[in-house]
């Protein structure tokens, strides 16, 4: 295949969200191909600067890097690290030997997880641009050993997709710019579908989750069960976000927050397993 066929170019924003261009992006991503956002595709005016530490595309992988999440590009780069994060493990759990003794039905959601949060990723690159954070660096090892077996792999990836769409709903409230915001609601939308496919996945093939059991599709651990909030979906602050994904140790830079976001009202944290 040469270089053209594995290349997907969008050149207008209703592009991203028609069938035949995700199935495009699905395929090229999966086969390790690009995906090129022409200029001026997503204009939300990304002239702030991401922290004190003035890190860009250009950072040293090893280097820490500082947030200021009073700003939209702040919270974008705390995005874009946690799909980062999303894509390596994916790559791990594909590369495991445990993969191959997993289902077909199993192996397809993984495989094409992997395609659409590879989008993500690139997607949020080129929207930050100059005020991205480059690329994290990761602990192999780590990824590897969550990833060595069938049901190591969903309940890890269901975690991530729960910690994933939690933590953009806690973000919600803090992103001042309409665009910014509507971007964010588009991600989370596919975060929460890519949650609900792998709890129904693991369900079906009788594997327990990670401390809950009796959840397929939608439960108790991630929908608020009683209360004012009932039926409400998980949601926490950066703190815990961070907090979480430091604790998976998948993540080798340092990631620092130099401002939090100002003080806002919203529902009380509710956290995924």
């Amino acid at each position: 295949m040469s270089e053209s066929e594995r290349t997907v170019v969008v050149r207008r924003a209703e592009e991203l969200w028609s069938i035949s261009s995700r199935r495009n992006f699905l395929r090229i991503a999966g086969m390790g191909g690009a995906v090129v956002l022409m200029p001026g595709l997503v204009a939300c005016g990304v002239d702030e600067a991401v922290g004190p530490n003035d890190t860009g595309p250009n950072r040293n992988a090893t280097d820490p890097v500082l947030l200021d999440l009073r700003t939209d590009i702040g919270i974008f780069n705390f995005l874009f690290l946690f799909e980062q994060t999303e894509v390596a493990y994916y790559n791990a759990a594909v590369a495991s030997s445990a993969f191959g003794g997993m289902t077909a039905e199993q192996r397809e959601v993984i495989s094409d997880l992997r395609a659409v949060e590879t989008v993500h990723r690139e997607f949020l690159r080129a929207l930050l641009g100059n005020n991205g954070v480059g690329n994290a660096s990761f602990n192999q090892s780590a990824l590897s050993a969550a990833a060595s077996s069938g049901a190591m792999i969903l309940r890890t990836a269901e975690m991530l997709e729960d910690t994933g769409v939690a933590t953009q709903i806690g973000f919600g409230k803090y992103i001042q710019s309409a665009e910014f915001l509507g971007v964010a609601g588009k991600i989370n939308s596919m975060e929460a579908r890519h949650a609900a496919a792998l709890r129904d996945l693991r369900e079906a093939a009788g594997i327990p989750a990670m401390g809950v059991a009796g959840t397929r599709f939608a439960g108790d651990d991630i929908v608020v069960p009683s209360g004012p909030f009932a039926g409400l979906n998980a949601k926490i602050e950066y703190a815990d976000a961070l907090a979480r994904v430091s604790a998976t140790n998948f993540v080798a830079t340092r990631i620092q927050v130099s401002s939090p976001p100002a003080t806002k009202a919203g529902t009380p944290d509710f956290a995924p397993p």
